[in-house]
């Protein structure tokens, strides 16, 4: 039985930055994860992306299918996607609609449709100084042409399958994650991914805040300071939508340890790599090869 579980809360409106940095810094470090409210995203456009999320994923099947993923863009059905194959082999019990970057003129053509931001600036700033950076460095790197996906999320309520995740145990690839609910439950964490057993916590439902996580490539960036938690998402029988905000540093940029992250008595963990090619790599091992990953996710 997971207990529950009372994430730090930040105030992004608070007038005091340092402070609010040093609030990330500890969330990042004990958790992963932390509440952010106050964020100026209002109500009644978070309420009208999950209705329209419901509306496309009422849609027929077959017409679903046909806006299927191409380069991380577009539909992917249920159980095509397994984040932990050792959990289950059937796959995750979810289905999903992935929407790219429309500033990318080279690549917003991808999106499939049916027939920057002024907050994660202000949050990467706070996080660069939470790491005594430059509170631009972000926005000079990984905010210069961000890989920047929102992810639409169906979890259907019962399906007959026992022990069946709806997003089985994973940690985030990228850099930071932006997440809301409609409130229903079923998103746990477990902090100490390498220990077992593993103990997972409920993560309670905060009306009006965004869950945001930490992801893999930050925690490379950190030197494993900042956590990139894993997580998963149970069925409780109840039909569960969400929106995910991936924002990821394009491409080119070198993942390297930052300087105050390291030192002669803890060295970097972890050779430098490209943005782009850590991802790549960690996606293949999640949908297939990688001419999958450019096609048709049926």
């Amino acid at each position: 039985m997971a207990t529950k579980l009372s994430l730090p809360m930040v105030d992004l409106s608070s007038p005091d930055p340092l402070s609010t940095a040093y609030s990330i810094r500890q969330a990042c470090v004990d958790y992963g994860f932390f509440y952010l409210v106050n964020h100026g995203v209002h109500n009644k456009l978070l309420s009208s992306v999950f209705q329209q999320s419901a509306e496309f994923f009422a849609l027929p099947l077959d017409y679903k299918l046909s806006l299927s993923r191409k380069e991380y863009r577009g539909y992917t059905p249920l159980f095509s996607e397994n984040l932990d194959p050792s959990s289950h082999p059937k796959g995750d019990a979810k289905e999903s609609c992935y929407i790219g970057n429309l500033e990318d003129s080279t690549s917003v053509n991808l999106n499939q449709w049916p027939s920057q931001g002024k907050l994660e600036k202000n949050l990467l700033s706070l996080v660069a100084l939470s790491l005594n950076l430059d509170n631009d460095f972000f926005e000079k790197t990984a905010l210069n042409k961000p890989d920047a996906f929102l992810r639409l999320l169906h979890y259907p309520g019962e399906l007959g399958y026992e022990d069946l995740c709806g997003a089985s145990a994973h940690s985030d690839y990228g850099m930071i994650t932006l997440l809301v609910t409609d409130g229903v439950p079923g998103l746990q964490i477990c902090k100490e991914k390498f220990k077992q057993p593993r103990v997972w916590e409920d993560v309670s439902h905060v009306e009006g805040a965004f869950i945001v996580n930490i992801g893999d490539l930050m925690e490379r960036w950190t030197n494993c300071i900042y956590r990139s938690t894993l997580h998963r998402v149970i069925p409780t029988g109840k039909e569960r939508y969400s929106v995910a905000f991936f924002l990821d540093p394009p491409s080119y940029c070198l993942i390297e340890c930052f300087e105050s992250c390291c030192s002669e008595s803890s060295p970097p963990r972890f050779p430098p790599i490209r943005s782009g090619d850590y991802l790549i790599e960690r996606f293949m091992l999640t949908y297939g090869s990688e001419k999958e990953l450019k096609c048709s996710s049926n």
